[in-house]
């Protein structure tokens, strides 16, 4: 006789209804055809277009999520009829603390509530109720639900639905968006992944060379010689100022002096690779024709910072700052390297080397930027640079050129 196999147990919990309760040609769209797009607001618009196409009389959608980023706590994508395209807000540190948002349906789902559902037109001003709801009433929207997208590790984030028709969202409306939440969960974390990851390396490695990882980049010794503008940059006696202010005093001190440096750099092409300590590094890559001149005008806009910030220290009653800047030009090797666990994405190289010395030589010669005469020759820029003469610098066999800006 032939035996066949015993029947796969079902390992449901019988108190959770069976997912989905109903397929939808929504349902196999979000879970097969959105892979190759890549991102959440996009999927967002087409989602919220192809629930109207279906008669779900959605006419306003947000998605919020907490993020990783420095300057952020979280970001909203809405979309509301109308729109071909979403709206993207950041909310910086802080907003969470505010009456506003303390009050708000968000924070009842972050706080850990399951859902929440108004009925709109039921609602009246002065009720007690957020002013959130007032404002979605003026919008013409009926009824407003928000639930919890639940990421990995208890990561929780939100979706909300909005409707324009009278008498809101049907049970039927409802159950079908509902359906959709654990497919969109599932959605919204690979998305938001991708975004962390690229997130936090342009945050510690910078934007070039975020793109350079992602894209592969991720061999110890892999890279490429690349000719570049090189701007190496320190703060002077920043021992003394560590030794003896409080700690908190000088991590602010070293964040707005960085600040400082850092964004006339970034605001003019220029891509810093790292932070050592009290010191910086940064190039212009020679790929853009104007990568001189950009750095040049870089250094110019953060001596202006510096001196901005330096004007508030002594209103402060702190101590001025004083820095250092080196800059030369040639090839660079540009890639990873390391132990076999720890990887660096940098630049090496004697063109590194010597502007490297010049920030040294700052401190001898007491002019706070030196300039390689490559570098100013490349700029072409003698006319405006004052010349000190030749200087023999470590570990070099040729004394280098050297040039400052005039009345510095």
């Amino acid at each position: 006789m032939q035996s066949f196999p015993s029947p796969t147990p079902d390992l449901r919990d019988e108190s959770e209804p069976a997912w989905p309760r109903q397929r939808t040609k929504i349902l196999d769209w979000l879970v097969k055809e959105t892979r190759d797009e890549r991102f959440i607001d996009n999927i967002l618009v087409q989602l919220c277009q192809r629930l109207r196409d279906e008669g779900v009389p959605v006419a306003r959608a947000t998605m919020h999520f907490r993020t990783h980023h420095p300057q952020w706590l979280g970001a909203r994508i809405l979309w509301s009829t109308g729109l071909k395209e979403a709206k993207i807000a950041t909310f910086g540190y802080g907003i969470e603390n505010t009456p506003q948002f303390l009050k708000s349906p968000v924070n009842e789902i972050f706080s850990g509530a399951h859902e929440v559902r108004k009925n709109l037109a039921t609602m009246r001003e002065g009720d007690g109720h957020h002013e959130f709801y007032d404002e979605l009433r003026q919008e013409g929207l009926t009824e407003y639900i928000a639930w919890p997208m639940e990421h990995t590790l208890g990561k929780r984030h939100i979706v909300t639905f909005g409707s324009d028709r009278p008498g809101g969202f049907t049970d039927a409306h409802v159950a079908m968006l509902e359906d959709l939440l654990p497919a969109l969960t599932l959605v919204t974390e690979i998305r938001l992944k991708n975004i962390l990851a690229r997130t936090l390396l342009q945050t510690y490695v910078g934007p070039h060379a975020s793109e350079q990882i992602l894209a592969g980049a991720t061999t110890r010794g892999s890279g490429a010689t690349v000719g570049a503008a090189i701007l190496i940059c320190d703060l002077r006696d920043f021992t003394t100022i560590s030794d003896h202010w409080p700690r908190d005093d000088v991590i602010e001190l070293l964040n707005a002096y960085f600040d400082a440096m850092s964004e006339p750099i970034e605001r003019h092409g220029g891509e810093i690779l790292k932070f050592m300590g009290d010191g910086m590094l940064a190039i212009f890559p020679l790929t853009n024709p104007t990568a001189c001149a950009d750095l040049l005008s870089a250094i110019k806009e953060a001596e202006v910072a510096i001196a901005a910030l330096n004007e508030q220290n002594r209103k402060d009653g702190r101590q001025v700052l004083r820095y250092g800047i080196g800059v030369h030009v040639g090839d660079v090797m540009y890639g990873n390297i390391g132990s076999r666990r720890r990887l660096d994405f940098t630049v090496i190289g004697p063109a590194v080397n010597v502007a490297s010395r010049l920030e040294s030589l700052t401190k001898e010669i007491k002019r706070p930027v030196l300039l390689s005469g490559a570098f100013v020759e490349m700029a072409s820029c003698q006319a405006d640079m004052e010349s000190l003469g030749s200087f023999p610098l470590r570990g070099l066999g040729q004394p280098v050129d050297v040039f400052a800006f005039p009345n510095e």
